[in-house]
């Protein structure tokens, strides 16, 4: 019976070692680190992978001495596998020196403690720059180092190799990417930053042949043959120390190979090698340079490239693992072939990676399959939107106050006919108070929990009050009252959603506003304030999150017959209203198109006024003041003062 303790036995290539030793002998013990916050989701991990029973998870820190473990927490060990690291060019210096380096100086020495023999794994970063061949012999050659990952990587294996006492084995993996069989990946790493731009190159006529920049060679090897060879050479001389293994491919590839073997999963043309490297290596070296440096990382930025991963793209070694290929053959271990396993790697990634994935429209329309949530779901212009978009295909979430009121909307719009060939969507309601901020946090998680994600959020709900500011003096809660609803109420959905929406890389947010926002015309002043606001803050906040692809649209629109216009008599017979379908399909259009703004030829003409003829404009509009006095309403001769779409 052979014991092992494991470091990072939950990551990408730990899980799968974890579950080939288990499968290897039933008789070995296997004990694993731990985080205290990490450790109901390693033994999910554990019950997934059938082995509850037989790992042993042990709470510690890697970075603390001892691990943070107590002497007699784990009994005798023959094997430390140390898989825990940073494996991120992006992550900070400081967040890789204490993972990569003093976690290794921790492990190395728990392994000394336990006199077991400490099994490291490394990576084919400790090259550095190195030109020409570098093979399992060869450690410390004058290299440099293009990025922090690099120099940790190399610093902690000099830690390994110098500790006095440590019986130790070196695996140095080269560029890992997913399952061969499967094609399963953790994350978004190494070739897989430049997926997207590659698979742009499908929208081609797959005759054409592309010519392509030599950027000299990648050495790449699934998960899954990593985790074979690695199990496989822990048992191989188990008393042996000083070893080193190459987990790497004997057939490294040029970067056109690389995308010639992915193309056809994407339908795109086949490229050949065009552009010499001796003319590709000056304009990498200057594009990292001063104020190109700039420049590209924050191009890279934008792409979701780490400036780093550039600078490790042109590294010229020649990564050999002659010896570790030799052992591995015998022991029946070869490398799959990558053309062979490239499509499906392609394949998952496309569908559980990509980060425009989310981003992708139905074939059948547009909204088919959309989750849309609209604020004043229940009636007037947040019902009609409902209704547009059940029709072609979204589930929308509709939210109001009364419950009645939307009880009754949500039956309505589930009997709504959808567009030939579309799959109706389905409307479900939630009750909430958007004034209330703790009601919309409980709001976002539920609707989450519930349905996953939200696509597009639609600002419908709004209060409306006519009155001049003379005759609100006294009334200051009045414009509490709608910048409650119109600005704040808003504001909080929007808080919400939006971290859920930049991770999914996909989101927009419609605001109902209204020509008030242009026009400024008299007895609006709170109302106009708070739309304003609302628009401001949505300008301000969209040009944060362009990079992030969530985006905003602010629909103004003139006048509409709603009940939140009833109680204002002169609107009865007021010319130019509009009727709910025509303002909804303004907002249709604001969620399919994402259009910045959405006008009207009112509300035009009305800015047009403000910013070539102020004083006119201001004119014209204090003669509307003096002919069109206060509504009965707004004098307190009516119940209400005004209206809230709810």
């Amino acid at each position: 019976m052979t014991s092992y303790f494991i470091t990072g036995g939950s990551g990408f290539i730990g899980r799968r070692v974890l579950d080939r030793l288990l499968t290897a002998s039933p008789d070995d013990t296997i004990h694993a680190l731990v985080r205290e916050s990490s450790r109901a989701a390693f033994v999910a991990m554990l019950d997934d992978l059938g082995a509850g029973d037989r790992v042993t998870p042990v709470v510690g820190d890697l970075t603390a001495p001892g691990l943070g473990i107590a002497p007699d927490a784990v009994p005798a060990i023959d094997h430390v596998i140390h898989l825990a690291a940073i494996y991120d060019m992006a992550a900070d210096a400081e967040s890789q020196r204490a993972a990569n380096v003093v976690g290794t100086s921790r492990a190395a020495d728990f392994a000394i403690a336990h006199d077991a023999l400490f099994h490291h794994v490394s990576s084919i970063a400790v090259a550095g720059d190195h030109r020409g061949r570098f093979t399992e012999m060869d450690f410390e050659v004058g290299q440099g180092f293009p990025t922090a990952y690099h120099r940790t990587k190399f610093e902690a294996e000099r830690v390994v190799r110098e500790r006095e006492g440590l019986r130790w084995r070196v695996y140095r993996p080269s560029i890992v990417v997913g399952d061969s069989r499967t094609g399963e990946m953790d994350k978004i790493d190494g070739p897989y930053y430049f997926f997207g731009h590659l698979g742009a190159l499908g929208r081609l006529p797959s005759v054409l042949r592309l010519p392509m920049p030599d950027l000299g060679t990648l050495n790449i090897v699934p998960v899954d043959y990593v985790a074979d060879a690695m199990v496989a050479l822990i048992g191989v001389n188990p008393t042996r120390s000083g070893l080193v293994f190459h987990l790497s491919d004997p057939k490294s590839l040029t970067t056109t190979e690389m995308y010639n073997a992915l193309a056809p999963a994407f339908r795109a043309p086949r490229g050949f090698d065009a552009i010499p490297r001796s003319a590709v290596e000056p304009v990498m070296a200057l594009s990292g340079m001063g104020i190109a440096r700039v420049g590209r990382n924050l191009v890279a930025a934008q792409q979701g490239i780490p400036g780093a991963l550039l600078d490790a793209v042109t590294i010229p070694v020649d990564f050999r693992a002659d010896t570790t290929v030799a052992v591995l053959h015998d022991l029946g271990i070869t490398v799959p072939d990558f053309a062979e396993y490239a499509p499906r790697l392609w394949t998952y990634w496309s569908r559980h990676l990509d980060r425009s994935r989310n981003r992708r429209a139905d074939p059948r329309g547009p909204l088919v399959g959309k989750n849309i949530l609209i604020t004043g779901g229940s009636s007037g212009i947040g019902k009609a939107t409902a209704r547009m978009c059940v029709a072609r295909g979204a589930n929308v979430l509709i939210v109001a106050r009364n419950a009645e009121e939307l009880a009754s909307a949500t039956e309505e719009l589930n009997s709504t006919t959808s567009k030939k060939g579309i799959p109706p969507g389905q409307v479900t309601s939630y009750q909430c108070d958007i004034t209330d901020e703790e009601s919309v946090n409980a709001l976002v998680k539920t609707v989450l929990a519930a349905h996953g994600h939200v696509d597009v959020l639609v600002n419908n709900a709004g209060r409306s009050i006519r009155r001049a500011t003379l005759n609100s003096v006294d009334r200051s809660h009045d414009y509490h009252r709608v910048m409650a609803v119109n600005y704040f109420g808003a504001v909080n959905l929007v808080l919400g959603l939006l971290p859920h929406m930049v991770a999914r890389q996909a989101g927009h947010v419609v605001n109902v506003t209204s020509v008030a926002v242009q026009s400024r015309g008299p007895r609006f002043g709170a109302y106009a304030a708070s739309k304003a606001a609302l628009e401001a803050f949505s300008d301000v906040t969209g040009t944060e999150t362009v990079s992030d692809h969530v985006t905003f649209s602010n629909v103004r629109l003139p006048l509409v017959k709603t009940r939140m216009i009833a109680p204002t008599k002169a609107y009865e017979n007021q010319p130019g209203t509009w009727n709910v379908d025509r303002a909804a399909a303004r907002v249709l259009h604001a969620i399919v198109d994402r259009p910045k703004r959405v006008d009207s030829l009112v509300g035009l003409v009305a800015e047009i006024g403000h910013r070539v003829t102020p004083a006119l404009t201001t004119r014209i509009l204090h003669q509307e003041y003096l002919v069109f006095g206060e509504s009965a309403a707004a004098l307190g001769r009516s119940d209400r003062a005004g209206g809230q779409n709810s």
